[in-house]
Formats: C-alpha cells, structure tokens, sequence
C-alpha cells in the first residue's frame, strides 16, 4: 500500500480532462484536511494488477475492471468493495438503434444482418448489448454479424470512441443496428451526430451500474473512511465542489453497490472475457 499518511487513488486516463479533475479534487481534499494523490494509468487492466500489488489504495474503476479485480481478488483469498459511486452511474441502459426508415422492426428482423458495436471491452457498447442480443437468440456469429469499432482498447469505452463509429457505420448503411449506452445515444443526438429523425430505438436493454472506488480489505481503513465521508458529503449546492461534480458527470455521489453488475457478469461469463486477463496474471 501507499504511506499510511497518503491516500493515494488509481484513474485510468480516457480523455485530458481527467488530469483536470482530478487535480480538483485533490485540492479540495487537501483543504478538509486529507491528503490525497492519484495515479493514472493508460488502461484498466495495468491499473487492477497495480491495485493487487499494493501500488494504490482505492482504484476508480469501470464495470469490467470492478469485474476483474472482483474475481482476482476472490482467487487470491482477498476480498473487494465497491464503496462509492456517482449517482449517475445508477440504473442506466443500453439501446440498439437501427435508421428511422429502416424495416427492422423487432429483434428477430435483425437475424442475418450486421450489427455495429463499440470496443470489445466495453460493458456497455458490447458486453451488455450483445449478451442481451444473444438471450433473444441472436448469437454473435452466427445469427448476426457483429461489426466491432475496437478503439482505444483497455480504456473500457470510457473514451465513446467505438460507440460513435458505430452510429456513423448506420447512418452509412454500413450496419443494419448500432449498439451504445442511452447517455450517448441523446448526446450523439444533440451533438448533431445523429440528425433529428435518423434514428430510433429498437431495444433497450435491463438496467445496470457503471463505475465505482474499489477497495480491498486491507487499505488503510481511516485514511477510506475520511475519503468515502467527504465524497458522501459534497453538495452539488456548494460552489466549491460543484464545478468539480459537473466535470465528473454526477450531481451527488452514492454508496457503492454491487447488484447492478449482474448483466454484465453474466455477459462476461457467456463471452468468457476474463479469461485472458487471468491467463496475463498466471491464475
């Protein structure tokens, strides 16, 4: 682990703004009293070995990568707590959207057709969509073709890189479906890169979480504790932290909880996805 005096937090580095934010928060906690650094990394995974290894303390993590900690940790007799999430990261779902004009009515009309997806490490542009598609007997391979937008691989989707391939493959007629989260599907929407009428939903996938702080048992227990009460007890009507909760993407941040993974653990299971990374860790 880090210096006792030091709590010290894993990111993973999807976009430039991260270095924004969160040299905010590190400002704000150092002026309520706790000192805080953070480490960013390139990629999820590096990230999770780093957190196995003691390098970090607390770890913001994707799905996929809470997933991977999770069920290294599980192996390795350790155990892992999701303890804090953004409000926005609560009961969100995924969409396949096909043209407005299109034929596909239902999701068997889809059988046969090319279906566009974001990166193949993306819970929510991929994972979660195709393991729904695949419930309702569209199999990756054979009852579709799945077209995959690989970009930025490691960073989970974070970036939107893929998702947004993917609405550019439909409105190309390169693909017959896209499949991306609902937040971007609205702000692809008002972005302009999906114009007013060129696009409906088809599906909408079950609920599910998104991100959270990932712990192990044994980080240092007061040092959490003061970092999992200040982040419970920002205001969204406090200016100070208000700039530094829109940059985030929240309004309020919530206790963390685990239930809303369950799609996503079973789509992972269904595509066997953590399987090379325990193959990479020598599990």
């Amino acid at each position: 682990m880090s210096q006792a005096k030091t709590l010290l937090m894993g990111a993973v580095a999807y976009d430039p703004k991260v270095v924004i934010i969160w040299d905010g928060f590190r400002q704000y906690f150092a002026e309520q009293g706790l000192d805080f650094d953070y480490v960013l990394y390139s990629n999820y995974e590096r990230q999770v070995e780093s957190h196995l290894a003691g390098h970090i303390d607390v770890a913001w993590n994707s799905p996929l990568a809470w997933l991977q900690t999770k069920a290294v940790a599980e192996r390795l007799g350790r155990r892992a707590q999701a303890i804090c999430m953004r409000d926005t990261d609560r009961d969100l779902t995924s969409v396949i959207i096909v043209k407005e004009n299109s034929p596909i009515r239902q999701l068997a009309d889809l059988g046969g057709k090319r279906v566009g997806v974001g990166a193949s490490d993306s819970p929510q542009a991929y994972l979660i969509p195709l393991g729904h598609l695949a419930e309702a007997g569209l199999h990756a391979g054979k009852q579709i073709e799945v077209v995959t937008f690989d970009v930025l691989l490691g960073k989970h989707g974070d970036h939107i890189g893929g998702e947004r391939e993917a609405v550019q493959a439909l409105l190309r007629g390169e693909v017959a479906a896209a499949c991306l989260i609902d937040a971007n599907y609205l702000g692809f929407t008002q972005e302009g890169i999906l114009p007013p009428g060129s696009a409906r939903v088809l599906e909408r996938t079950a609920y599910y979480d998104h991100c959270n702080f990932t712990v192990f048992q044994d980080a240092p227990s007061r040092l959490i504790q003061r970092f999992l009460g200040l982040l419970l007890g920002m205001s969204y009507s406090d200016p100070k932290v208000r700039s530094l909760l829109d940059l985030e993407g929240l309004k309020q941040w919530l206790p963390g909880r685990t239930d809303g993974y369950r799609q996503l653990e079973s789509a992972v299971e269904r595509f066997r996805t953590l399987e090379p990374f325990a193959e990479r860790l020598k599990l």
